[in-house]
């Protein structure tokens, strides 16, 4: 027996509803939103003692049921099918009094002005606008207006809706025009997820007399696992809001059928702000074999620890899933905007969300665990937050690492998942008297009490070159000619980056006879690096405040050959290049020519690449080789950095043993009394890796 219309426009046919109810005879027919879904919502709008109409009422249980509870009993039903009208006339009879079917048409009611307190739709919109046509917005024109003329000032339009974008813009627009308050509730799930995967929304139009000029408009959502609305700026974003879950409940059916071949990621948002609180990635893992006990578990990344490798790329994640031993892990980032009340409290908070994306085959009731390193959350403090002309906005934040120590941290908010520069911290040490950051450094302790877990110690451990393509750098002084790289060779070094100030500083105290220029486009970073970082200048370190390309253009017309060794780290500004270290007018040719004229004839310059775009890649590579005759490359394990040592001697090319023996020559001369060394850092083993393109 076929119900569906031939064509979407026959939902709004006498005909095909008279039909329809016809050939499926007494069985209620519910669109979708069963009454215990809606319940909840249609309690917070419909008192006892309100008159209420329902339009297009079909021979849905919605209102015998809302009678039945004792929601309300003053209740007129109409439809334009006399089939349906006379089914639940003999339905409800004598057992429901006070509740009246009436046969008519809701775009032409006979009912007088203000005669009710809520009008309910449920699913009779969504009937009607099944297209954007002038004959069809002149009906919903036509049924919106009656219904505006029928409800009193205070009463409440409700429409039960899969929430469309162009059915619910139509609405929206319509009523916040006409001074109406706009609220979207989204229902609470059904419990059998196979039948139905779309969410339900209600929307609440709360009539309001319309204020001659320009109103603004109230509009609001209301998730499904909260009360409290949250207000939108317009009809646009409300429907964005809306379309948000909406992908999100087809994502949960997706995970709950099959495996998830690529790794997905969505963030959940405060409930008060709107901002993103977690950000969760679903990985499965194929090389699990399947058990009882190894279905589901959730990972709660530390804070400050969701930038490394393991937590922050797809090939770490899947790492993770796999020695975790879980056929699907979800790792949780926690933002560093919100506050948690530990493992417990995000336990509570996430345990409901989380079970929607349970794989398929998770045994019912079956316990899901929560993991962390080490069991608990970390720790992340954030020391200064700012806004740069140059940066955009900014933070310097302290986190625990993984064992005791603490790291300082600067992120560029705009790409918050990358460290731009970072330190290790040591025992608090006392600040000079002289030292002041308008930034609201805290005041030095009076008394002695060793720092506590949520307050990491402040002092900045020079010695220690926390980024990897940091210790691969320094270790391209190995390729300097001469017959010993000592660190008491008069070295002329520009560093182009400052950054945290890491790199200029490590070079400047270990190499004791360096004279170290750098230079940095935005003075926000310097007066950042100088405060949080413990950079400062001197005789043998200077900062230059310039675009590196002026600076270098100028240095080259004006004094030639002057450096034994050139750096650049300089991040790129603009996120929409798949290069994003340095920008690239820095890698154009003439550009180059430019830096391999400031170099001496056996300088190096070294260069830290961070490409994902492959073409791109190959074709700076490509200029590189045109101006500098000997390039090796060194790739940083584990992240996209790629290290580029550029000369322009070709004779200069060192043997793989011969380099390797200069870099032992040189770590043993680093390695004074008095200057702390991170044994962990071997410039053999940072040059082991490296090779000639």
């Amino acid at each position: 027996m076929e119900l569906l219309p031939r064509s979407p426009g026959e939902f709004g046919s006498a005909q095909y509803w008279e039909r329809f109810f016809r050939q499926r005879g007494q069985r209620p027919f519910e669109w979708y939103g069963a009454f215990p879904e809606l319940c909840p919502v249609l309690h917070k709008y419909v008192r006892p003692r309100d008159k209420v109409l329902v339009v297009g009422c079909g021979n849905s249980e919605l209102s015998e049921q809302m009678y039945d509870m004792g929601m309300c009993e003053d209740i007129v039903n109409i439809d334009i099918s006399n089939a349906v009208i006379r089914q639940m006339q003999e339905r409800s009879g004598s057992k429901r009094p006070k509740m009246s079917y009436l046969l008519m048409d809701m775009l032409q009611m006979d009912f007088p002005d203000a005669h009710f307190q809520v009008v309910l739709d449920k699913g009779t919109l969504d009937a009607i606008l099944t297209d954007e046509e002038e004959a069809t917005i002149a009906k919903v024109d036509k049924m919106f207006a009656e219904i505006s003329r029928v409800l009193q000032v205070g009463g409440r339009y409700l429409t039960v809706s899969l929430a469309q974008a162009h059915v619910l813009k139509k609405a929206v627009e319509y009523f916040s025009r006409e001074g109406w308050v706009v609220r979207v509730h989204q229902v609470a799930g059904s419990v059998d997820k196979q039948q139905f995967v779309l969410p339900v929304f209600v929307y609440v139009m709360t009539k309001f007399r319309k204020i001659p000029g320009s109103a603004p408009q109230i509009l609001e959502i209301c998730p499904e696992e909260q009360d409290k609305p949250m207000r939108v700026e317009s009809a646009e974003q409300l429907v964005a809001a809306v379309k948000d879950r909406q992908h999100y409940a087809l994502l949960c059916s997706q995970l709950s059928k099959t495996p998830c071949g690529e790794q997905v990621s969505l963030d959940l948002c405060d409930k008060e702000s709107g901002q993103p609180r977690y950000t969760l990635h679903v990985v499965d893992s194929s090389s699990v074999k399947p058990s009882r006990d190894n279905h589901f578990a959730i990972f709660i990344i530390p804070q400050g620890r969701e930038t490394e490798w393991l937590f922050g790329t797809e090939e770490g994640r899947r790492q993770l899933a796999a020695s975790a031993g879980f056929r699907r892990l979800v790792t949780v980032a926690l933002h560093r905007e919100q506050h948690y009340e530990g493992m417990a409290g995000i336990q509570a908070e996430l345990s409901g969300k989380v079970m929607e994306l349970a794989p398929p085959g998770l045994p019912a009731r079956q316990q899901v665990p929560f993991l962390s390193m080490g069991g608990d959350i970390g720790v992340r403090t954030v020391q200064h937050r700012d806004t740069s002309p140059l940066s955009g906005e900014y933070v310097v934040e302290d986190v625990k690492g993984d064992g005791t120590f603490y790291f300082r941290r600067l992120i560029f908010l705009r790409n918050r998942n990358v460290v731009q520069s970072e330190a290790r911290l040591l025992a608090p040490a006392p600040l000079p008297a002289s030292a002041s950051c308008h930034s609201g450094q805290r005041k030095r302790r009076k008394d002695k009490k060793k720092p506590s877990p949520a307050e990491p110690p402040a002092a900045i451990d020079k010695s220690y070159l926390c980024c990897e393509h940091h210790k691969a750098m320094v270790a391209g002084l190995c390729l300097l000619g001469g017959p010993d790289p000592l660190p008491g060779t008069p070295l002329a070094v520009l560093v182009v980056g400052l950054g945290g100030g890491s790199l200029p500083l490590f070079v400047h105290d270990y190499f004791s006879q360096a004279r170290v220029a750098v230079v940095e486009i935005d003075p926000s970073m310097l007066e950042m690096a100088t405060c949080w970082f413990g950079f400062s200048q001197g005789d043998r370190m200077q900062v230059h405040i310039s675009d590196g390309l002026d600076y270098v253009a100028k240095l080259a017309a004006e004094a030639p050959a002057q450096y034994d060794a050139i750096m650049f780290d300089v991040d790129s500004k603009d996120l929409t290049v798949g290069m994003s270290c340095p920008p690239p007018a820095f890698v154009e040719k003439a550009f180059l020519q430019k830096v391999k004229t400031i170099l001496k004839p056996e300088g190096v310059f070294v260069l830290n690449l961070v490409c994902r775009d492959t073409r791109l890649k190959e074709s700076v590579l490509a200029t590189l080789r045109e101006v500098f005759p000997l390039l090796y490359t060194r790739h940083i394990e584990g992240e996209v950095n790629e290290i580029l040592f550029c000369q322009p001697n070709p004779a200069g090319r060192w043997d793989p043993t011969e380099l390797g023996a200069r870099a032992q020559a040189l770590e043993g001369a680093l390695r004074q009394p008095g200057c702390p060394w991170d044994s962990s850092y071997v410039l053999a083993d940072m040059l082991q890796a490296v090779r000639i393109l």
